[in-house]
């Protein structure tokens, strides 16, 4: 049975699409079975596995128009994916004239529970319709967050999210853990993020932090995921770093 893991964030920029693209990779390089939906109408984690965002069928489709999950499958050397392109743009305003709305990723992925052990879903960076039936879907939460204080302000009110659709929709909703993104461990205010981080919720915050590297924003426009691109970059060990550590805590 697949754990299926929504990688939110409400705050753009903050590194989410590259995490959830790079731990896809890094887990199916240690022969994991992964699974990443894309539901962010940007399409940036189907091109950085290396998927054209034109690709159909895909999320669109199997949302709004009926196809099934099997279907819109791709398969990459760094796992699989179900890609997206802009048409998903107006998948929000059509799913919400349909009834239980909410849950019309959940019903879809179930077909798919079997067939993996992980279920990556990048959502888009904003509480939209599409990011609550990823949150509907999903076992837990990964945060990708940037060490800043605008990014500490807002995880509170995607934890305020969290609470309430664990509330009303799906309670068996949890946080899988904040992972701190573009680190720079030269600067005072990523010291303090994190140890404020890690001092309100010790046992959420993995370990492993990701540095700021080029090498990882160089990675997608070649579509690779950055483990892949430059196997030796700081950014690359920092995920397969992750990645362990990922499994080890799914162990506990």
């Amino acid at each position: 049975m697949a754990k299926i893991i929504a990688f939110a964030n409400q705050k753009g920029g903050v590194g989410k699409t590259t995490s959830c693209v790079n731990l896809t990779a890094a887990l199916n390089s240690l022969e994991k079975r992964v699974l990443l939906v894309d539901c962010d109408p940007q399409g940036n984690a189907s091109s950085g596995m290396g998927v054209a965002k034109s690709t159909r069928p895909n999320t669109y489709d199997m949302l709004i128009n009926g196809a099934s999950p099997e279907s819109c499958i791709r398969h990459t050397d760094y796992g699989d994916v179900i890609p997206t392109g802009k048409e998903l743009a107006a998948a929000s305003v059509e799913l919400a004239r349909a009834d239980r709305r909410e849950f019309t990723l959940k019903a879809a992925l179930q077909k798919l529970y079997s067939d993996y052990d992980y279920i990556f879903i990048d959502c888009p960076p904003s509480l939209e319709l599409l990011t609550v039936n990823a949150l509907v879907a999903a076992d837990s939460v990964l945060i990708p967050m940037q060490c800043e204080y605008y990014a500490l302000e807002g995880i509170v009110d995607l934890m305020t999210s969290i609470r309430m659709c664990s509330k009303k929709l799906n309670r068996r909703l949890q946080i899988e853990g904040i992972l701190l993104t573009m680190y720079d461990a030269r600067a005072n205010l990523t010291a303090q993020v994190a140890g404020e981080l890690r001092r309100h919720m010790p046992d959420k915050v993995y370990e492993t932090v990701i540095p700021r590297t080029v090498r990882l924003s160089e990675a997608p426009s070649h579509g690779l995921p950055g483990v892949f691109y430059d196997r030796a970059n700081k950014g690359s060990r920092a995920y397969m770093a992750l990645a362990a550590e990922f499994q080890a805590k799914q162990k506990e």
